[in-house]
């Protein structure tokens, strides 16, 4: 089931106001975060327009996660970070998704809640592209 007013379910313009696609995992899609001021940002989304975890069978969910846990060891193994913090929100967006956000010590918002979108760093393409190839090569 897909929404059409859903960047993680249409894809297209609707994504790129804030993301890219890196590719599809067992059960959802994996997305680089444009806004990279913490280097490594990701997103894991459901493939389908679900809003709550608990509307996934445990099969689902259990599947769900072990995408979380593949992008999570890729983003550690490219970029190193001391810490990954996992946020799961969606007041408005109602499609679930987890945010998994690097974290390094001494840096912007070390030992607090990481902002949502903060603005402040967004990149080239080129750079872009540089980092969605560690994150694949890191799968």
């Amino acid at each position: 089931m897909k929404d059409k007013n859903c960047g993680y379910c249409m894809r297209g313009e609707l994504l790129e106001k804030f993301g890219i696609f890196i590719c599809d995992l067992s059960v959802s899609s994996l997305i680089l975060f444009k806004e990279q001021s913490k280097r490594g940002r990701c997103i894991v989304a459901y493939k389908d327009h679900v809003s709550e975890i608990v509307d996934l069978s445990k099969e689902e969910r259990d599947a769900f996660m072990n995408d979380v846990v593949r992008a999570a060891n890729a983003i550690h193994k490219a970029f190193n970070p001391d810490k990954l913090n996992y946020g799961a929100y969606g007041d408005t967006g109602c499609h679930l998704h987890i945010h998994l956000c690097p974290k390094y010590n001494g840096g912007d918002e070390w030992g607090g809640t990481f902002t949502m979108n903060p603005g402040k760093v967004y990149l080239s393409d080129d750079e872009y592209k540089e980092m969605i190839e560690k994150i694949k090569a890191a799968l």
